[in-house]
């Protein structure tokens, strides 16, 4: 393993370069992942995620080829009441070659209602909650996790706040080329993925792509199957969904987004669908931030940022969460470079415990529309208390605790005045050809 490891890096230094342009500090050890007997046949990586209205799809792993992608649940122990079967699909990947990946759609399902699972007719009883119907909701919200001794931290976190929810904008695993760190992520998150449903998207560590070899993001895509179809997208790097309320916007960063790509012609197709009186809230989540004054990554947002702001600024989104800069910053409603009280909030929580380490340098003087930043590992809690009012917080990994070190309510666009007088703005970019 190790020998392979050292020709990878050798093959793919001639692909991939590293930013010194910041200092990290010290980071804790990857997490180790030693091979462990399972049965064949056995479910493993389980997590879940949204499949449309009232749905849920459950994504697992197992070793047999011949092992069905069946599901039966109930809201029972151990009592069965439905069941559905799924579809199947594997990769190779250089030496590497995946087990059997399952994806089975359950439902229609009940709100807010727990539910007690089994994958492939064997294995563990898994247990589930699906989200509330209405307000209020809460998202848990962490970026750039990894597999190190903070990855852990912020996950051990994230299971002791009650969310009904996981928001992920991008980079995952960290596996970087090496397939068997895809598997031991898996094992990581199932506890939490397992029992809420993870809704994530791509981020820069998800590509992958060898030229003349692999296209980018075949793993990914393989494994974290999310509602593309569902949504009327063509790619599962973005789509949309609707719960409780709110209408979220997933997309690529790593996707074409110019005014001539299919995500925008996508993107201006589902904001036209959006009704306001029945999602009062609009959020949207992508992996690089537009709104940046780390050093880090600093202008890599700026092309996406030209062609699609001004679709999200039209159409009133209210809050952006973003990551990639390893770092929390939360930045005033912004739209134009400059605060502007109809423009969305940005966050940037790329801070969840990779293994490169956190950014720690920052602009000065700070920019008047960042009214927060810290580079700590963290997580953040976004409650969406009604159609008005959300309060957003984000929690610090301090010696192990998860201390609460930003808070702000945040009140939504919809009774601000800016979505009316927004109208014939998005009208007339929606119109455009």
């Amino acid at each position: 393993m190790a020998s392979m490891k050292v020709a990878l890096i050798a093959v793919f230094a001639l692909f991939v370069t590293a930013r010194a342009d910041y200092v990290r500090p010290k980071t804790r050890k990857v997490l180790d992942w030693p091979w462990k007997s399972r049965e064949s046949s056995g479910p493993h990586q389980v997590h879940i995620s949204l499949a449309g209205d009232k749905h849920m799809r459950i994504s697992w792993i197992t070793e047999d080829g011949s092992s069905p992608s069946l599901v039966e649940y109930g809201t029972t122990p151990g009592v069965y009441t439905s069941s559905s079967h799924g579809e199947s699909t594997s990769y190779k990947y250089l030496f590497y070659r995946s087990g059997k990946i399952h994806h089975t759609v359950i439902g229609p399902l009940e709100d807010s209602t727990v539910y007690f699972y089994r994958c492939g007719r064997q294995g563990p009883e898994f247990r589930m909650k699906t989200p509330p119907s209405q307000f209020p909701i809460t998202f848990a919200v962490a970026g750039d996790l990894g597999q190190t001794g903070w990855t852990a931290s912020t996950l051990d976190h994230i299971d002791q706040c009650k969310y009904d929810m996981h928001l992920l904008p991008g980079d995952l695993s960290y596996a970087d080329y090496l397939q068997r760190l895809w598997d031991s992520f898996g094992e990581l998150v199932q506890p939490l993925a397992s029992s809420r449903p993870w809704m994530v998207t791509e981020g820069n560590h998800e590509e992958e792509s060898i030229p003349l070899l692999k296209d980018g993001f075949e793993s990914y895509n393989a494994r974290w199957k999310m509602p593309f179809e569902e949504s009327g997208s063509s790619s599962n790097l973005y789509y949309s969904f609707d719960v409780a309320g709110v209408h979220v916007l997933m997309l690529g960063s790593y996707a074409d987004h110019d005014e001539y790509s299919d995500q925008y012609r996508w993107l201006k197709d589902d904001l036209a669908k959006v009704d306001r009186k029945r999602t009062p809230w609009v959020l949207a989540l992508f992996h690089v931030p537009w709104y940046n004054s780390n050093k880090a990554h600093q202008g890599e947002g700026n092309s996406m940022m030209a062609s699609m702001e001004p679709l999200l600024y039209a159409a009133g989104v209210d809050i952006v969460l973003t990551g990639h800069v390893h770092a929390y910053e939360r930045s005033n409603r912004v739209n134009n470079g400059k605060s502007d009280p109809c423009g969305p909030v940005h966050i940037t929580i790329g801070d969840g415990g990779n293994h490169e380490g956190l950014a720690h340098r920052y602009i000065d003087p700070k920019p008047e529309w960042s009214m927060f930043r810290e580079a700590s590992f963290g997580h953040g809690e976004l409650k969406i208390a009604n159609s008005t009012h959300a309060f957003w917080s984000w929690h610090r990994n301090d010696d192990d605790e998860p201390v609460k070190s930003d808070e702000v309510w945040i009140t939504s666009l919809i009774n601000s005045g800016c979505i009316n007088e927004k109208n014939h703005d998005l009208r007339k970019i929606l119109m455009a050809p």
